[in-house]
C-alpha cells in the first residue's frame, strides 16, 4: 500500500495541475507579443533566435526552479507536521493551515489565507487566460488580451465563465482537496501524450524551419516522455 502511495505521489508531483492548459496559453501569448512588436517568427528569422532562446531558457529555468522549491517546501512542511501527527486525509483549508503552526504559531491561519488569496490572484488570470486562448484557437476565432472585449467576445467570455465556474465550486460541496487530487490525475494522464505531440512538432522541419530540436535535446525529451508514460502506467496498476 505504501509503495503504491509513493508511486501516486511521484506521478502527481511530476505533473502540476495547470501544466497542460498553460502549455497552450504561453505560446499563444508569445505569438501575441510578436504581433505587437511586428516581429517575424524565429523560424523565419533564425539569426535572431540565439538571444531570444537564451532569454526563454533563463525564464523557464528560473520559473521551474522556484516552482519546484515551493512544491518541495510544501511536501516537507506537511510531512513534518500533519503526517507526523497522523493526519493523512486533508479535506479542508483549516487542516492544511495546521502545517504552518510550528512556524507561524497563532498567525498560521492568517498566513495561510494570505498565501491562498495571493495564489488565486496569480493563478486565476493565468488559467482562465490559457483556457480562453485554447478555446479561441480551437474554434478558429481571433482573440487575445490585447484585443478589446467587443472585438474578442468569445475570448473574454471564456475568461469570465471559467472564473465564475471556479468561484462557484465553493458552493457545490465538492471537497477541494479531492478536486485537486483528481485534477492532478487528469493532468498526469494528459502529460505523456501532450509531451509526445510536442516532441513530434519540434522535430518537424516544416514547422520549425532551421530551429528543429537538437539530437541531444530530442533524446532527453523522449526520455522524459517515456518516464511520464511509465509513471502513468504504474499509477493505474497500483490504483487497481
Amino acid at each position: 500500500m505504501e509503495r503504491g502511495l509513493c508511486h501516486r505521489f511521484a506521478w502527481r508531483f511530476s505533473a502540476p495541475p495547470s501544466a497542460p492548459i498553460c502549455s497552450s496559453g504561453r505560446p499563444a501569448r508569445r505569438v501575441e507579443e510578436q504581433h505587437r512588436h511586428h516581429a517575424k517568427p524565429l523560424c523565419i528569422t533564425p539569426n535572431e533566435a540565439g538571444p531570444e532562446l537564451r532569454r526563454i531558457r533563463t525564464d523557464t529555468l528560473v520559473g521551474m526552479a522556484f516552482s519546484t522549491l515551493v512544491s518541495l517546501a510544501i511536501v516537507f512542511a506537511t510531512a513534518a507536521t500533519l503526517n507526523a501527527n497522523g493526519i493523512t486525509d486533508i479535506t479542508t483549508s483549516a487542516q492544511a493551515a495546521e502545517a504552518l503552526k510550528p512556524i507561524a504559531g497563532p498567525f498560521a491561519f492568517a498566513l495561510f489565507a494570505v498565501g491562498i488569496i495571493g495564489t488565486g490572484l496569480l493563478a486565476v488570470p493565468v488559467l482562465a487566460g490559457s483556457a480562453a486562448y485554447a478555446v479561441t484557437e480551437m474554434v478558429g476565432v481571433a482573440g487575445s488580451l490585447d484585443a478589446k472585449p467587443m472585438r474578442a467576445r468569445l475570448f473574454y467570455a471564456t475568461i469570465a465563465v471559467t472564473t465564475l465556474l471556479g468561484a462557484a465550486l465553493n458552493y457545490t460541496g465538492i471537497d477541494p482537496a479531492r478536486a485537486l487530487y483528481w485534477a492532478a490525475v487528469v493532468n498526469g494522464v494528459l502529460a505523456a501524450p501532450l509531451m509526445a505531440v510536442m516532441m513530434l512538432i519540434v522535430r518537424n522541419p516544416r514547422v520549425m524551419g532551421r530551429l528543429t530540436l537538437s539530437t541531444g535535446a530530442t533524446v532527453l525529451g523522449w526520455a522524459a516522455t517515456a518516464v511520464m508514460t511509465i509513471a502513468t502506467v504504474i499509477f493505474f496498476v497500483t490504483a487497481l
